[in-house]
């Protein structure tokens, strides 16, 4: 199964900080050859066309990230199995695992440290407004 997995730092970078929200940097992503990481902020907000383009265009180890970052443990397995191990520390740090965290700083990878805290902070903030809208629904 042939992935790109392999960015230069400072796309790892740019995609991290348009994970943080920077749609300017997102759409440059999206236009200058990297769409699947633009798409990628989309999938990580839950928009379903943006998941189903990934694993219908060749990135399925990003929508395995996605759900690693969901608390998806065969997603952080599948990741594994790939030798896919950063993006599987980075779906668990995501997923508020400091460990893995420590691991991606540990093995030199802090472009994902910083994209896990990234993630970590979207899904976080997804997760409280879910549980917000339950809550009063509930009153």
């Amino acid at each position: 199964m042939e992935m790109k997995v392999e960015y230069p730092a400072k796309i790892i970078l740019a995609w991290a900080e348009a994970v943080r929200g920077n749609s300017e940097i997102k759409d440059w992503l999206m236009a200058n050859g990297y769409p699947e990481l633009g798409l990628f902020v989309h999938a990580l907000h839950n928009q379903t066309n943006a998941r189903t383009w990934l694993m219908d265009n060749g990135f399925p180890h990003l929508m395995a990230l996605i759900r690693g970052s969901e608390g998806d443990e065969n997603a952080c397995l599948w990741l594994r199995k790939y030798g896919l191990q950063p993006f599987e520390h980075l779906a668990r740090a995501a997923d508020n695992n400091d460990d893995s965290l420590v691991w991606l700083t540990e093995h030199n990878w802090p472009e994902l440290a910083m994209m896990a805290s990234r993630m970590r902070n979207v899904k976080n903030e997804i997760e409280r407004q879910n549980n917000d809208v339950h809550r009063m629904s509930s009153e």
